[in-house]
């Protein structure tokens, strides 16, 4: 799985691990913190919520644009401090006033523009360390490994969030409002070790960076002077794929990030907050920590060519295995908060990256791997089917409520106690949408995007991004406005009617392969 790999690789993937778990502990409880800390209804607090997503996807567009003048590594570095400047103002409690609200938004725009200098600009990077002839066909497994390293980061955020806001309010004394600041201001740690990551590595991958005259002969002197010899034809072509593209992952998105929204809801007023035996187990994130060490020392176990190599997979796998023993109490009961939900996307995709590695490498031996474009409308059919699951798990449930707290502000009201296991399986089978479409449709882009528009090509796949983002903000219109089930039913369709558009472009979208 790592083998063959440029080192390059690692390095961008962890500095971007240390950029997103901090990003992630943010947006864990954002969310819950804008309706706890300035009394915004579950729509106005979604049309905020959206509209940072948005912007954190949209600004990327600005940001390889800039990135194709003056260099990768420079916008890289620029975003960095920032964002820095974003989350520090953010992690400072001013109250729920209308001066703090304006503070709040300063800072979003802020982490939103670094964001986007930093995040598509360093994914351009890492698509360029496979321009040499020697790495190209490792070049969906890498962004594999990328996204993994991303998921990384995000497996531990929620619970980050949650334990840094209990600290504040059971060990400093500070309010359950103030209380949130503290995990924001893990973003700016997070930050730190992130650039340090990158410049202490930079050697493996500052041929990427762009922006000088000697790192143009080196993209020339790996393979890419080929690919800059594309006719007017051919460039268009491969134009208009990527946005056909672009067009059908609108309604992923749109989708796929209610997890920080109306499916942070549903976790917060409708599923049980309690969990024993286990069920108990899966919210302790060492636990799935354990369990992710089992499955790669299994992989390790079997591909392993030598003995000691078996040995140290075998010792692996009995540690972990006793762990999780050591760890069950069959009679033991543990509260169960509604961010904690979120860490179980980033496990699936970090557990079951080296599965659908290995999937999709069988397949290729057999000459019957699927086309990027061909995944991506597979991704889009599995989200539909893990909103199906949640609308049949809805039917019946009552309308969300709110109450009118000791503050004046409404407070949601917890009315029923649904199984947590729904919203782990619906996890479960996005995380399986996710991979099939989010690092391939990154490859994808990386691979077709003409030399000349790399940048700019990898900003429009995050402006589409943004724009599924902002149309987040449906969950939070629908949520107590329509039954559940008719809420959960708008997402499934959305993604069906585009899962059948992308069938339709197939030959056109295979023929830029």
């Amino acid at each position: 799985m790592f083998e063959g790999q440029p080192k390059g690789l690692f390095a961008l993937a962890l500095a971007n691990t240390g950029e997103r778990f901090g990003y992630y502990t943010m947006l864990a409880v954002f969310a819950l913190f804008l309706r706890a800390n300035y009394g915004l209804s579950p729509a106005l607090a979604g049309t905020i919520y959206s509209a940072f997503l948005m912007l954190v996807y949209f600004f990327p567009l600005i940001g390889g644009i800039m990135a194709d003048k003056f260099g990768f590594g420079r916008m890289v570095t620029t975003g960095i401090i920032i964002m820095f400047a974003g989350y520090l103002l953010l992690s400072v409690p001013l109250g729920g006033d209308m001066m703090a609200l304006i503070v709040m938004l300063a800072a979003l725009l802020l982490i939103g523009f670094g964001t986007g200098l930093f995040k598509g600009n360093l994914q351009v990077m890492v698509g360029d360390l496979y321009n040499d002839p020697q790495y190209k066909d490792k070049r969906d497994s890498g962004f594999s490994i990328f996204y993994m390293a991303i998921n990384i980061g995000a497996l531990f955020a929620p619970t980050a969030a949650i334990k840094i806001k209990e600290y504040a309010e059971t060990s400093l004394g500070y309010s359950s409002n103030d209380a949130y600041h503290f995990s924001f201001a893990v973003a700016c740690a997070s930050l730190i070790l992130s650039i340090a990551i990158y410049y202490i590595f930079r050697s493996t991958f500052r041929h990427t960076e762009g922006g000088t005259k000697k790192d143009a002969a080196k993209s020339v002197d790996s393979g890419s002077a080929a690919a800059e010899e594309l006719s007017k034809e051919e460039t268009k072509q491969r134009i208009v794929a990527l946005c056909l593209v672009f067009a059908v992952v609108i309604f992923f998105w749109m989708a796929f990030h209610q997890n920080g929204l109306s499916l942070t809801y549903f976790a917060d007023e409708f599923t049980a907050q309690s969990a024993e035996g286990l069920q108990a187990m899966c919210f302790n994130v060492w636990n799935l920590v354990a369990v992710i060490f089992i499955v790669y020392a299994l992989f390790s176990l079997f591909q392993s060519k030598t003995g000691k190599g078996k040995a140290i997979s075998a010792v692996i796998i009995g540690m972990a295995v006793c762990f999780l023993f050591l760890s069950y109490d069959a009679d033991g009961s543990i509260t169960v908060s509604a961010p904690i939900f979120q860490q179980f996307n980033p496990f699936y995709v970090v557990a079951l990256t080296p599965v659908s590695m290995a999937i999709f490498g069988y397949l290729a031996a057999k000459g019957k791997e699927p086309s990027a474009p061909r995944k991506i409308a597979y991704g889009m059919i599995v989200a539909a089917i893990a909103y199906a699951l949640m609308a049949f798990g809805s039917f019946g449930l009552p309308m969300p409520q709110t109450e009118i707290g000791a503050d004046g502000n409404p407070v949601a009201v917890h009315v029923a106690d649904v199984t947590p296991n729904l919203l782990i399986m619906v996890y479960l089978v996005l995380t399986f949408g996710e991979l099939l479409l989010s690092p391939m449709g990154i490859s994808f882009v990386s691979k077709v995007a003409p030399p000349k528009y790399k940048g700019m090509m990898m900003g429009g796949w995050f402006v589409a991004t943004a724009i599924g983002n902002q149309l987040v903000v449906v969950g939070g219109l629908l949520w107590g406005a329509v039954p559940l089930w008719v809420c959960w039913s708008v997402f499934l369709g959305v993604c069906l009617v585009a899962a059948v558009f992308m069938f339709a472009m197939m030959k056109r979208l295979e023929k830029v392969c």
